[in-house]
């Protein structure tokens, strides 16, 4: 058997009263998610706790199997989903051009996100290219437009703080190292060079003709840059040792495509072409006709993309085109016995209020020939957890995949040096 996991992103969400109190996936005309609800398991599903609002690239790694604590941050993962060559010594950090205003001696973000053109992004980012202070070099590397990673060599530490404060009008946060038992000198330095680093951005973006050009055409100047999530690569153990299935992944952004390189899962790398249908029904036969894997992970970013536009009727509108491409799951995955099919999504994304994703559980279908099937007959928040599966936290879903593909080992038995969770393991067998 294997398992076709559809992971709609940032589904879940909020009551609205344009829906009297509904969620957007409540109010969605939604007869093929609907249907396969009736068909087999239902619960919800959160990655750690309710309440904790998870970013997509934490969600995922848990739900491919791992701990949280071992993720080594999205800075190099994303990164390295870009093509870009980072080694385990390297420090990544995301970072984009923004616009702020000196206030007394703060800068104060105004705009987070500036309309600036790619031939005014590209000079301006060449100008703030590279800096070196007291050992520690940071290289930017430009992805698209505004936005790019800093490479830090020089014994650099990931464990440091964010300096973009994410809403606008908040002063851009100093850097300090991430508190632990015991601060190392290295994340001390580290936060030292960075702050230094975007003090002196702030004014060579300043001085630079663009942005007097830009001022004297009265558009905003783009004059700062501002960083999060801080990380180093680990070793981490391959995702077919971990759970003796072979992995594949069907998704479009580069976060999943670093993720995956790193757990050893391949990737098919498609496109969101702005039709969210289609997109989603090419993804999903893709998955179908994916015959030599175990585990195949089929994305789409819509449902959270829409979520972010704070417009509850938007997100409505493309939940329905993704229930409209699950007709696919109903006519060509379903008939197959020998795959279980899971649907879920990997956090909340709110159509309204300021959080950039929220902390609510994720409704979770679980349909295939060895799971029961309880009576709830529609796919939303309210209605998962009258199901069999209740709430699913973080590895249970795992587990529960290998369980429902026969494959879960007894408790206590021991085949291999390594208790792995799948039965059989590559054991050693006994030679005469």
């Amino acid at each position: 058997m294997r398992c076709i996991l559809i992971i709609l992103d940032g589904l879940g969400d909020r009551g609205h009263d344009c829906f009297d109190g509904a969620t957007p996936l409540q109010a969605a005309y939604t007869p093929n998610l609907d249907y396969l609800s009736s068909l087999g398991m239902n619960g919800l599903f959160h990655a750690t706790m309710q309440g904790i609002p998870m970013s997509s690239e934490t969600a995922h790694f848990i739900i491919f199997g791992y701990d949280a604590g071992d993720f080594p941050g999205r800075g190099p993962i994303e990164a390295i989903g870009k093509g870009i060559d980072i080694g385990y010594d390297d420090v990544a950090v995301l970072c984009h051009m923004c616009y702020v205003e000196q206030r007394q001696n703060n800068l104060i973000l105004k705009w987070g996100r500036p309309v600036i053109s790619g031939d005014e992004s590209r000079m301006l980012m060449h100008e703030i290219q590279s800096f070196e202070t007291n050992g520690v070099s940071i290289n930017l590397i430009p992805s698209s437009k505004i936005d790019g990673f800093l490479v830090l060599n020089g014994n650099a530490s990931e464990k440091i703080t964010d300096s973009d404060p994410i809403y606008e009008g908040k002063p851009l946060m100093e850097i300090v190292p991430i508190s632990q038992k015991k601060t190392s000198p290295a994340s001390k330095k580290t936060a030292h060079a960075l702050n230094k680093y975007l003090i002196w951005c702030h004014k060579i973006l300043s001085d630079h003709q663009i942005n007097k050009n830009r001022i004297t055409r009265g558009l905003p100047p783009v004059n700062a840059i501002v960083t999060q999530r801080a990380g180093k690569r680990k070793k981490l153990p391959a995702f077919r040792e971990m759970w003796g299935m072979r992995g594949l992944s069907i998704s479009s952004g580069a976060i999943y495509w670093g993720l995956c390189s790193e757990l050893g899962i391949d990737t098919i790398k498609v496109k969101d072409t702005g039709n969210v249908e289609e997109d989603l029904k090419y993804r999903l036969r893709l998955a179908k006709d994916a015959g030599d894997y175990d585990f195949i992970h089929v994305h789409t970013k819509m449902p959270d993309e829409a979520g972010h536009t704070k417009n509850p009727s938007y997100k409505k509108e493309v939940i329905e085109a993704i229930d409209r491409a699950m007709s696919v799951a109903v006519n060509e995955i379903i008939p197959d016995r020998e795959t279980l099919l899971v649907v879920t999504a990997d956090h909340s994304t709110a159509s309204s209020g300021a959080m950039i994703h929220t902390g609510e559980t994720v409704p979770l279908m679980m349909i295939g020939k060895h799971v029961r099937k309880d009576k709830v007959g529609k796919f939303n928040e309210v209605t998962c957890p009258r199901g069999a599966l209740g709430i699913i936290r973080g590895r249970e879903l795992r587990y529960l995949i290998l369980n429902f593909l026969d494959r879960a080992k007894l408790q206590g038995l021991m085949d291999t040096p390594a208790d792995q969770p799948y039965y059989p393991g590559n054991y050693r067998p006994l030679t005469l």
